[in-house]
């Protein structure tokens, strides 16, 4: 199993960035799939899910409206479209695949491999 981030960077508050995941090494499609963040001196926390079709999403209250989750079954890959980004989305970001097909969990104790993050950092 093997899950590749991409796409972080420095923005600006206000401004966008795009995150990928690409999976390989498992059927993609027969899981759901979550991404997670962890700010310098802070918890590891849930940033969004979805479930195995796409068909449920699930986001932390800090993002809602403001960032989207996808996947693309086909291409093996996962999104996170950030808008309107905050200092304090300032993190490591990981994706991570979950030990369910059809259900979002928040806990990071429900997913069972991660890829080793990419680095996001809203700043003037």
């Amino acid at each position: 199993v093997q899950l590749v981030e991409s796409g972080g960077g420095l923005a600006q508050p206000g401004g966008s960035l795009r995150l990928s995941c690409a999976a390989s090494g498992f059927t993609f499609s027969s899981y759901a799939m979550g991404w997670f963040r962890q700010a310098p001196g802070k918890e590891r926390e849930f940033v969004a899910g979805i479930t195995w079709s796409g068909g449920s999403r699930n986001y932390a209250d800090s993002v809602k409206a403001r960032f989207t989750m996808s996947r693309d079954n086909a291409k093996n890959t996962l999104y996170l479209q950030m808008n309107s980004l905050k200092p304090e989305d300032t993190a490591l970001y990981y994706c991570a695949r979950s030990k369910y097909m059809s259900s979002v969990r928040v806990d990071y104790n429900q997913y069972d491999y991660w890829g080793q993050g990419t680095q996001v950092t809203v700043s003037s």
